[in-house]
C-alpha cells in the first residue's frame, strides 16, 4: 500500500508541475495562401521582400504594450494568467481542493498523519480533521474496553462522540493517550513481579529486547558538530548491561565537548528500507570540560577512560583518536529512563518513601540485602547475595555509613574470584583486554527489599599500602568505587600458586545525607 500511494503522490506532482500547451499565434505554421505564391503573388520585385519585414518590425515596435509578446510567445496579458515563476514543490499540493486533500491524507497512518500536520498551516487544519482520527480510533481501539487513567473524568464519562462535538481535536487527542497509556500499561505490567535476589523486575531484560529498546550515543565536539552513534553491541546480565560503541567516525578525544546517552525504541517497520524517526530518552549528559576522569588501565593498544556514570572510553596509545566507547547501565528504572524521558531531559520519577519506623531509632538501619557482581562483558568474576545486614549509628564516620558485608577476621565468609580480572574490549576492527579492571555491580536492597542505592561502573585493581594478611602468602590489593552516595571497598589477596584472587573483606558505606533523607532520621 505504502508503495501505491508513493506512486500516486509522484504522478500527481508531475501532472501539477507540466505547464500547459502554449498556442502558436500563427507562428508556426502558415496560414491558407500565405505560405504559397499564388497568381501573382509569387513574384516579388526588386526589395520587395525587405522592404516588407521592414514594415512588419515597424508595426511591432509601434504596437501597444499589451501586444508585445513574451519569451515563449505569449502576449502581457497572457503572461499575467501565467506567471514567469512557477509555484514552489511545496504548494503544489495545496492547490487541490481540500475534499481531495482529505481523501487522500485518510490513507496514512497516525505516525504519517501526524508529521505531516507539521508541514503547513492547511496540512495541520486537515491533519486534525476529528472525522479521520475517529475512525483511526475506532479501527485501533474500537473494541477495546481500556481506558487510560490520564483521560479527565470528563471524558471518560462522556461519549467519545459528545465530548468531539464540543471539542475539537479530540479525537487525535484521545487516540495518542489511549495509545501511549496502552503501550506503558502492557509493558509495566510484565515489571510487577520482582527477583528476591536483586530486587528488581525479573523480566527487564525481556521488555527492553521486545521493546526494541536501543541505547545511541550524540557526541559534540567543540564546535557544535553532532554525531550520533547506533550501539555496536549490548551485553546483558542479571542486573545490569553493558554497551559498546565502535562503528562510526568518533572525533578526536580532546576535541570532544560533551557525551548524550539517549535511550531510542525503534519500530519494526515491515519495509526494511524505511526509517521512522525514533523517540529519544536522555538518559544522561557528560560534559567533559568539568568530568574528573579517571585512568583504568592499558595494554598494547589502547588505554582506559573511567567517566562517571559508568562510561569507558578506549584511545588508541599514542593518540588521541577513540578506538571504542562503553558504558554499563543498571537496570534499577531502566525501562523507564529509556522511554518516558524526552531528547534534552531525563526521565525523573518521585521516590516512593517507605513509612517511618521509629521502633528502634538508636539501633540504626537494619535488615538490608546486598546483591553483589563482579564481570566483565563476557564473564562473571564472582556473584554474592548477602542478607540480614545492618548499620549502626557509631559506625557513622565522615558521613559515611558502615555496612561490613565481608569480615577479614572471618575466614568462613572469605571468596575465591574465578578467572582473572580483566575487561575485554573490541573495536571496528581490532580487539584485546586489559587488566585489573573490570564492572562493579552492586544492588543493596532496604529493610522493605526495595533498592536504596544501585551501581553499575568500571573498577580497578591497586597495590595496597598496608602489610599482606596474615592468614594468606600472598600480595595484598584494594578495589575501590565511591560517588556521592555512597563507597565501595574490597581486600583482595593474590594467591601465587593458585593463580587466582581471593576476596577477604567488602565493606559498603553509605552517605547519611541519603539515609535520612529516605528515611526522616537524623544521624
Amino acid at each position: 500500500m505504502a508503495a501505491g500511494r508513493g506512486e500516486f503522490y509522484r504522478s500527481l506532482l508531475e501532472g501539477l508541475e507540466r505547464k500547459p500547451a502554449q498556442p502558436s499565434h500563427g507562428r508556426g505554421t502558415a496560414g491558407p495562401g500565405r505560405g504559397q505564391s499564388g497568381p501573382g503573388r509569387g513574384q516579388s520585385g526588386p526589395g520587395r521582400g525587405q522592404s516588407g519585414r521592414r514594415q512588419k518590425k515597424k508595426k511591432q515596435l509601434k504596437a501597444s504594450p499589451s501586444s508585445v509578446s513574451g519569451k515563449d510567445g505569449r502576449t502581457e496579458r497572457e503572461e499575467e494568467d501565467f506567471p514567469k515563476s512557477f509555484p514552489c514543490k511545496e504548494n503544489l499540493m495545496e492547490r487541490l481542493p481540500c475534499e481531495i486533500l482529505i481523501k487522500i491524507l485518510s490513507y496514512l497512518d497516525a505516525s504519517s498523519l501526524f508529521c505531516i500536520s507539521h508541514v503547513s498551516k492547511l496540512f495541520h487544519s486537515l491533519a486534525n480533521d476529528d472525522v479521520m482520527w475517529q475512525k483511526i480510533y475506532m479501527s485501533e481501539f474500537g473494541t477495546r474496553t481500556w481506558r487510560p487513567k490520564s483521560v479527565d473524568n470528563a471524558a471518560l464519562k462522556d461519549d467519545p462522540e459528545d465530548v468531539g462535538d464540543r471539542s475539537a481535536g479530540n479525537w487525535k487527542r484521545l487516540y495518542f493517550r489511549t495509545a501511549a497509556g496502552y503501550e506503558m500499561n502492557k509493558w509495566r505490567r510484565e515489571l510487577r513481579e520482582n527477583s528476591p535476589y536483586t530486587g528488581l523486575p525479573r523480566q527487564t531484560e525481556w521488555v527492553l529486547r521486545n521493546m526494541n529498546v536501543c541505547w545511541e550515543l550524540t557526541v559534540t565536539d567543540c564546535l557544535g558538530r553532532e554525531i550520533t552513534l547506533e550501539q555496536s553491541r549490548a551485553y546483558f546480565f542479571e542486573s545490569s548491561v553493558i554497551v559498546r560503541w565502535s562503528e562510526g567516525s568518533f572525533p578526536r578525544y580532546h576535541h570532544i565537548h560533551n557525551i548524550q546517552l539517549h535511550g531510542v525504541r525503534k519500530e519494526r517497520l515491515k519495509i526494511p528500507d524505511v526509517r521512522k524517526p525514533a523517540w529519544r530518552s536522555l538518559i544522561s549528559k557528560l560534559e567533559l570540560k568539568s568530568q574528573r576522569v579517571w585512568h583504568l588501565g592499558k595494554d598494547r593498544l589502547v588505554r582506559l577512560l573511567h567517566l562517571v556514570p559508568g562510561f569507558i572510553i578506549g584511545i588508541w596509545r599514542g593518540q588521541q583518536s577513540i578506538a571504542f566507547i562503553m558504558a554499563s547501565l543498571h537496570f534499577h528504572k531502566l525501562v523507564e529512563k529509556s522511554l518516558l524521558g524526552y531528547p534534552a531531559c531525563p526521565y525523573y520519577e518521585p521516590e516512593d518513601l517507605p513509612p517511618v519506623d521509629n521502633s528502634d531509632p538508636e539501633f540504626g538501619l537494619h535488615g538490608y540485602s546486598l546483591h553483589f557482581i563482579l564481570h566483565n562483558t563476557g564473564t562473571e568474576i564472582m556473584l554474592g547475595h548477602f542478607r540480614e545486614l545492618s548499620f549502626c549509628t557509631d559506625q557513622v564516620s565522615r558521613g559515611l555509613l558502615e555496612l561490613k558485608v565481608i569480615n577479614r577476621n572471618d575466614l568462613s565468609q572469605h571468596r575465591s574470584l574465578s578467572g582473572n580480572i580483566k575487561l575485554p574490549w573490541k573495536s571496528e576492527f581490532l580487539e584485546g583486554s586489559v587488566e585489573n579492571c573490570c564492572i562493579i555491580t552492586l544492588t543493596l536492597l532496604d529493610e522493605f527489599q526495595k533498592p536504596f542505592w544501585c551501581v553499575s561502573s568500571p573498577i580497578y585493581v591497586t597495590m595496597a599500602k598496608n602489610s599482606p594478611s596474615v592468614d594468606y602468602s600472598g600480595e595484598l590489593f584494594v578495589m575501590e568505587y565511591q560517588n556521592a552516595e555512597g563507597k565501595v571497598k574490597m581486600k583482595l589477596v593474590w594467591l601465587k600458586e593458585q593463580k587466582q584472587f581471593f576476596l577477604i573483606s567488602l565493606t559498603v558505606y553509605v552517605s547519611v545525607f541519603k539515609v535520612n533523607k529516605r528515611f526522616s532520621r537524623q544521624y
